[in-house]
């Protein structure tokens, strides 16, 4: 009766929070999370990180970076706030509640407004595709689908080997293959959203060229990585581009034509 009992709590659960939505690609996803929660999470961390890195006060650097953020997020809407922060690391990065990171490294390490755009364009299509709600709801559900398994396996050596194997399963065939995933998708919106605020989307390629070469030997092999190999996303990149071209002749030709000077 008690393995009834806790199978019907357990299934009652996953009956409560499934909950599908469809991604700007038009992808059906899992996110149950509140939205709000997501939001107050990322404005906390976003606090917290500006307690913790020193910020930029460059303010030719902070100009460059705001120029490129507001030309893109103007057209997602919403306010956003954009703190470049002193780190050599090639890094940038947007939270749920419109927060926006870029780290001086990456500054340094573009040529122009259009590569810069190109990351910023993903960082924001993360948030826009609902990314992070997305990657907790997968981790509550195989906690739940573990918890679950746990009831019905039998409680022996051999029992308890299986229940290891299907969290290593868990890992590699569900979270991490979603995050490459995630990652893929970040990457053709943000293509499109860099081209609508008609930035070139061309310069996109050459960005991940020069990440390549920047973390030559330093990145694991792509089956047990949580995003794609350069390779694979430069490919998806020009394989999606004529699209994106258009878009910014779009733009272009009502006047959308940024110029934010590095």
């Amino acid at each position: 009766m008690t393995i009834k009992r806790n199978m019907s709590f357990i299934l009652l659960m996953v009956a409560t929070l499934v909950g599908c939505s469809t991604t700007p690609t038009g992808r059906s996803q899992l996110a149950f999370m509140p939205d709000a929660e997501l939001d107050a999470m990322g404005l906390q961390a976003f606090n917290d990180l500006k307690k913790e890195k020193p910020i930029s006060n460059n303010v030719k650097e902070n100009e460059f970076v705001r120029c490129i953020a507001d030309a893109i997020t103007h057209e997602v809407g919403g306010k956003w706030e954009v703190i470049v922060f002193e780190d050599k690391s090639l890094n940038a990065f947007a939270l749920p509640g419109s927060k926006i990171g870029v780290y001086t490294g990456l500054v340094d390490l573009v040529d122009n407004q259009h590569q810069l755009a190109a990351v910023i364009g993903h960082e924001i299509a993360h948030v826009l595709a609902r990314h992070s709600n997305e990657r907790m709801s997968q981790q509550m559900g195989t906690k739940i689908g573990m918890s679950v398994a746990s009831i019905l396996m039998p409680q022996t050596a051999a029992g308890q080997a299986t229940l290891g194997l299907l969290g290593v399963g868990a890992e590699y065939g569900v979270i991490m293959p979603f995050s490459r995933l995630h990652e893929s998708e970040a990457d053709i919106i943000g293509l499109d959203l860099m081209a609508k605020a008609g930035f070139n989307p061309t310069e996109s390629i050459t960005l991940w060229q020069k990440m390549s070469q920047a973390s030559q030997g330093s990145r694991p092999v792509e089956f047990l990585s949580t995003h794609p190999s350069h390779e694979t996303r430069i490919e998806e990149l020009r394989e999606h581009m004529p699209k994106s071209m258009e878009l910014m002749r779009q733009a272009h030709a009502i006047g959308k034509n940024p110029n934010c000077q590095k």
